[in-house]
C-alpha cells in the first residue's frame, strides 16, 4: 500500500481506494507501478510506503527507502602503499635531517639512524613518500577490509599446498622403507603388510573425509562474543538407537539431556555380549578413560609431595613425569625381586617336590603289630625343615621351647625360661620349687599383716615448748577463737588507734592461746618470714 500527498477524498472514494488494495493483495488487480515503471508490492506495510510530508510526492514511489542522499565528496579508495612520487640528488631545506625526505621530519623518521644524518653527508637522499588524504563516508571508516589486496592470500595457499606436499613425500618415504623391510624379512611378511595397509594413504577416503562433514556441529568457545568458533563432530551414527530409547521404563537409568550422558546401565539384565551401550561409567572405568584418570592422580600426588607439575599447564610435562615414574618403579620392582630371589631361592625353577611330599600320602602299604613294630613294608621317613634339629646346647637335653608356663617357653629338663641359661637339673628344678614356695609364703604373711593393722587416730599436738605433756590435746574450735584474737592482737600493736580506752588484763593462758602465739609468732631466722603474712 503506497500513499502520498493528494486532494481531500470522499467517503465513496476512500472505500474504493481500500477495495483496490484488497484486489491488488489478492491479486485481482494488476499492481501499482512508480515513476521508473516498476511495480510496488502491495504487501508493503503504510509505514514504509508513505513519504514524508516534505518530499512532495505526486505520484506512488518508493525513492525516499533508497539512498537519494549522495555526497561526492566520500570516496571508496585506500592508500597508496609505498609509492614515492620524487627522487632528490641532495639535501633540500626543511627535510628530514636522518633520510632527506621532505614528508616527515626526523622525529617521525621510519628510517635506521644513521651514524651521520643526511643533511650533513649529503648522500643515500631518500625520496618522497606519496602522502593521500581522503574523505570516507560511514561504510568506508568502519570496513574492516577496505584496502585488502586479495591477491596476497595467494601466499597462504602455496605455503599450504608445499607443506601438503612436503607431508605426501614423507609418507611416501615412510611406504617405501616399510616395504624394504618387509621385503628382507620373509617369515614376518604377513604382520608386515598389515602394517602396510595402515601407512598406505588413500586418496579416495582423504577425499571422501573432507566431504563427511554433515554431522558436523558449529560451537562458539572462548571469543570476546562468549566463544571460539571451534568443530566439535559428532561421532554417533544416525542409525543407531539412542541411549534414552533402550529402556523406556521411567525408573531406569537416568539421562541428562543437557549433558547428553547416561552414566548408569539402561539394561543390566541383558547379555552383556549382545548390548553394545553399558553406560558412560563402563567407558570411564575402561582403556584409555582409566589411564588418564591414573595420569591425573599421580600428578596430584606429585604436586603436593613440591613437585612443579600440573596437568592443565603443562600436560606434556605431567605425562612424561608419569612415563618416568613408571618405568623407575618397574625397574625397582624387578631388583626387589631379584634380591629376593638370591637371598631365597626361587622355588619355581627348582625341580619338582616328589609326590610323597605334595599330598602327604603313598601308595606303600605298611604293616605293624601290637605292639608298634613294623611287619611288612618300610616305614615312610619323616621330611625334615631346613633348620637344625636335635641340637643340645650349655649341657641341656632337651632344645629350645619343650617346656610352657605362665606363657613363657623353656627347657624341660630343668624348666628354666631363660633362653642362653646353663642347665641345673634336677637341683634347678628343686631350688626354683623352693623360691617360689618361699616367695609364697611371704606374700601370705604379707596379706595376714596388712590386714591385722588397726587404724591409729591421729591427735593434733602443739608445736610449742619442749616439755609438753604426753596427754596434751589440743580443742580445734578453742584454737580457732585462739587465732583470731592473736590476730586482733597484732593489728592493735601495729595501730594504737585501734586499742580501747579500758584494757583488761588476763594472766591466764590456756593451751589454745598459747598454741596461737606460737603459730603467729614471726621467727626472725626463718628464710620464708617475709611471705608468711
Amino acid at each position: 500500500m503506497v500513499v502520498f500527498a493528494v486532494a481531500f477524498k470522499s467517503r465513496e472514494d476512500h472505500r474504493k481506494q481500500i477495495e483496490l488494495e484488497e484486489a491488488r493483495k489478492a491479486g485481482l488487480a494488476p499492481a501499482e507501478v512508480d515513476e521508473d515503471g516498476k511495480e510496488i508490492n502491495p504487501h508493503i506495510p503504510q509505514y514504509m510506503s508513505s513519504a514524508p510530508w516534505y518530499l512532495n510526492a505526486e505520484r506512488p514511489s518508493l525513492k525516499h527507502q533508497r539512498k537519494w542522499k549522495s555526497d561526492p565528496n566520500y570516496t571508496k579508495s585506500w592508500y597508496d602503499r609505498g609509492a614515492k612520487i620524487f627522487q632528490a640528488d641532495k639535501y633540500r631545506k626543511g627535510a628530514c635531517q636522518n633520510c632527506g625526505a621532505m614528508t616527515h621530519d626526523a622525529k617521525s623518521c621510519m628510517e635506521r639512524p644513521r651514524r651521520v644524518g643526511a643533511k650533513w653527508t649529503n648522500k643515500h637522499i631518500a625520496p618522497d613518500e606519496k602522502i593521500e588524504s581522503f574523505e570516507l563516508d560511514y561504510d568506508g571508516k568502519r570496513d574492516r577490509w577496505n584496502g585488502y589486496d586479495a591477491s596476497t592470500y595467494a601466499r597462504v595457499i602455496e605455503r599450504y599446498e608445499a607443506r601438503d606436499e612436503a607431508r605426501k613425500k614423507y609418507l611416501k618415504e615412510q611406504q617405501l622403507k616399510k616395504l624394504e623391510k618387509s621385503n628382507q624379512n620373509v617369515e614376518d611378511a604377513v604382520s608386515d603388510e598389515d602394517e602396510e595397509d595402515d601407512l598406505r594413504v588413500d586418496e579416495a577416503k582423504v577425499d571422501e573425509s573432507k566431504q563427511m562433514d554433515f554431522a558436523k556441529v558449529e560451537k562458539r568457545v572462548r571469543t570476546t562474543g562468549g566463544g571460539s568458533t571451534g568443530t566439535v563432530r559428532n561421532l554417533r551414527i544416525r542409525e543407531d538407537t539412542a541411549k534414552y530409547l533402550l529402556n523406556l521404563d521411567v525408573n531406569s537409568a537416568h539421562y541428562d539431556p543437557k549433558t547428553r550422558s547416561m552414566r548408569e546401565d539402561p539394561l543390566p539384565e541383558a547379555d552383556p555380549n549382545e548390548k553394545f551401550y553399558g553406560g558412560d561409567n563402563q567407558y570411564r572405568n575402561s582403556g584409555q578413560a582409566l589411564e588418564f584418570k591414573e595420569l591425573n592422580i599421580h600428578a596430584w600426588e606429585a604436586f603436593d609431595k613440591g613437585q612443579d607439575v600440573h596437568m592443565q599447564a603443562a600436560p606434556s610435562q605431567a605425562e612424561l613425569l608419569y612415563k618416568n615414574f613408571k618405568i623407575m618403579k618397574e625397574k625397582l620392582k624387578s631388583q626387589t625381586k631379584e634380591t629376593i630371589v638370591e637371598k631365597y631361592g626361587n622355588a619355581a625353577n627348582e625341580d619338582k617336590l616328589p609326590r610323597e611330599l605334595l599330598l602327604g600320602q603313598s601308595e606303600g602299604q605298611v604293616e605293624y603289630d601290637r605292639a608298634g613294630r613294623i611287619i611288612k613294608g618300610q616305614e615312610a621317613a619323616l621330611p625334615k625343615s631346613k633348620y637344625e634339629e636335635d641340637v643340645y646346647v650349655n649341657n641341656h637335653t632337651t632344645v629350645w621351647g619343650s617346656w610352657w608356663k605362665d606363657h613363657q617357653w623353656g627347657y624341660k629338663c630343668c624348666k628354666q625360661t631363660i633362653r642362653n641359661s646353663y642347665c641345673t637339673g634336677a637341683a634347678g628344678i628343686e631350688a626354683a620349687e623352693a623360691a617360689s614356695d618361699l616367695m609364697k609364703a611371704n606374700i601370705a604373711r604379707k596379706e595376714a599383716v596388712e590386714e591385722d593393722e588397726t587404724p591409729v587416730e591421729e591427735k593434733k599436738l602443739a608445736t610449742w615448748g619442749t616439755d609438753i605433756p604426753d596427754d596434751l590435746i589440743l580443742d580445734e574450735k578453742l584454737l580457732s577463737e585462739a587465732l583470731k584474737k592473736e590476730d586482733q592482737r597484732k593489728r592493735e600493736e601495729k595501730d594504737e588507734r585501734k586499742r580501747k580506752y579500758n584494757v583488761t588484763w588476763n594472766d591466764e593462758v590456756t593451751a589454745e592461746e598459747m598454741e596461737a602465739y606460737r603459730m603467729k609468732k614471726v621467727h626472725h631466722d626463718d628464710p620464708m618470714k617475709n611471705f608468711l603474712h
